[in-house]
């Protein structure tokens, strides 16, 4: 199903490879035909909760060996976008898993805690899965403040086994509502997680093949840097919203087991 020119796949993570903690597919199967096939892969994802090294041992908890600079994520991508226009030391008062925190730290910022949010130079939301009423406040005084607001993505939900729950989008929404003001968006849909992954693949934008599972990030990611684009039917966006989706998507595949076979 894929096609002979294509040498790399740019993959998604959440709703393609797993959703929550359950495989989608036989994944040792899989990244063995990937591999077989002589396919380079780098997996770029929304979801900056985690660390790199976090999803490496993910992956090897489910059988599949790969280096943490195979993984791209919003959260490491918001970070370099920081550090090109404030210097180390910057407070910044965050809504996010450890994935962004350890970003940030790595880049030299700050990281405020709730009681001195006050002190906020800049203010960056992800997914937080210890949210309160608390953080919520502090970051819309923040921003009616003035303070630069930035965030990983605005994916509204996130894909699990029993059914799609609040994803960053959602928690942003909040902030959106209550001040008026919208982020500054490091994830898909914009380019950079894209971009980012070319480079360290070192492949053409037309041999590369970006596969996701929402459309209107993965796919639009991906047509924004003008790859070819694979929507999987395991996550987020239906066959017929696909079809309905301008431009339609290069292939539509069940899930990644169908794709790669």
């Amino acid at each position: 199903m894929i096609p002979s020119n294509i040498k790399a796949l740019i993959l998604d993570m959440d709703g393609v490879i797993w959703k929550a903690d359950a495989p989608i597919g036989n994944l040792p199967q899989i990244f063995a035909r990937i591999r077989q096939r002589g396919l380079k892969f780098i997996f770029a994802t929304n979801n900056g909760t985690k660390t790199p090294e976090d999803y490496q041992q993910k992956l090897q908890d489910l059988g599949v060996s790969i280096d943490p600079a195979q993984v791209v994520t919003s959260a490491l991508g918001l970070a370099f976008m920081l550090s090109q226009k404030y210097p180390k030391g910057t407070k910044i008062f965050m809504i996010g898993g450890d994935g962004v925190r350890i970003a940030l730290e790595e880049k030299g910022f700050k990281i405020l805690s709730v009681e001195n949010a006050s002190e906020a130079q800049v203010f960056v939301m992800g997914i937080d899965r210890e949210i309160n009423f608390q953080k919520i406040a502090e970051a819309a005084l923040l921003v009616r403040a003035g303070i630069p607001f930035y965030t990983t993505n605005t994916d509204r939900t996130f894909p699990t086994p029993r059914g799609e729950i609040p994803g960053s989008g959602a928690w942003v929404s909040v902030i959106e509502t209550a001040t008026g003001v919208s982020p500054i968006i490091a994830g898909k849909p914009f380019p950079y997680l894209m971009e980012l992954s070319l480079e360290r693949l070192g492949t053409k934008r037309e041999e590369t093949l970006i596969v996701g599972d929402r459309l209107e990030t993965d796919i639009a990611a991906g047509q924004s840097v003008g790859c070819p684009t694979a929507l999987v039917l395991s996550g987020v966006s239906s066959k017929a919203q696909a079809e309905a989706w301008i431009p339609t998507p290069t292939i539509i595949a069940e899930n990644l087991t169908t794709l790669v076979r």
